[in-house]
């Protein structure tokens, strides 16, 4: 059950001052009351309690009876909600839409970036996914964890191999060169025998000597990859790769 303390947070999280919040409880626990009358039952000094009592009003939040002394009633706790759900609406539309107008501004920057990471299993599926989608001729495509052979991968790998897009999977596991190699139109083939099995490694995509993906896979199972599309560091390194690694024909 809320406190009034979980409250007072609330409504501050929600724009209003601590005083503001602490007035309008108290009025709600009156009904209605004068300015003594909410200093009686909150520490907001009686002094503050009419500025506040006015910037509550223009919130909507109570109105104001001019009498002598001058009383003060809140809205309904159905109007209330309604005013600051209509108010967090406005702000946010508000915040958003500059965002959305700076993001409009700067569509380059990710470009003009090298490298990017992404964590979590399941975005670098998404990337590795998004990758290969984008790939116009050619897909290199790595993993020894057959758990890293997702269904929308698979999927992927045949649709690319079928618009006529060279599909090549690299895997020293033979789970893994049997499930992709059963897709039409993708040849598998096993690293070579210098390279160990790096017991981190996690998967490699190359789309197109231009766009590349490299991840490892952490002590808990998590995964981390970096990857670069159409950069200095992506063309650089894929040809690296490529002079030091002839892969080996699978045989089986």
């Amino acid at each position: 059950m809320t406190d009034e303390s979980d409250a007072l947070d609330a409504f501050e999280r929600l724009g209003l001052t601590s005083y503001e919040a602490k007035v309008f409880i108290a009025l709600h626990r009156l009904g209605s009351g004068t300015a003594r009358d909410v200093a009686s039952v909150t520490d907001v000094p009686r002094s503050q309690v009419y500025s506040v009592a006015e910037s509550l009003e223009n919130r909507g939040l109570l109105e104001i009876q001019q009498s002598n002394p001058i009383r003060y009633r809140p809205v309904s706790i159905e109007e209330a909600q309604a005013t600051l759900e209509a108010r967090f609406e406005r702000e946010r539309e508000r915040a958003f839409e500059y965002v959305d107008t700076v993001k409009q501004e700067s569509t380059t920057e990710e470009t003009q970036e090298d490298i990017w990471t992404v964590r979590s299993r399941d975005r670098v599926d998404d990337r590795v996914v998004d990758l290969l989608s984008q790939a116009e001729e050619t897909i290199v495509f790595g993993t020894r964890l057959p758990a890293l052979v997702t269904e929308p991968i698979k999927r992927t790998l045949e649709e690319q191999a079928a618009a006529g897009v060279s599909v090549l999977v690299i895997s020293r596991t033979d789970e893994v060169r049997a499930q992709l190699g059963a897709l039409e139109g993708v040849e598998t083939a096993v690293p070579p025998a210098h390279r160990g099995d790096d017991q981190r490694s996690g998967r490699i995509v190359i789309v197109d000597d231009d766009s590349l993906l490299l991840s490892v896979v952490g002590d808990d199972h998590s995964e981390t990859a970096i990857w670069s599309s159409d950069s200095l560091f992506a063309s650089v390194l894929i040809q690296l790769i490529q002079a030091s690694d002839e892969v080996q024909p699978d045989t089986n």
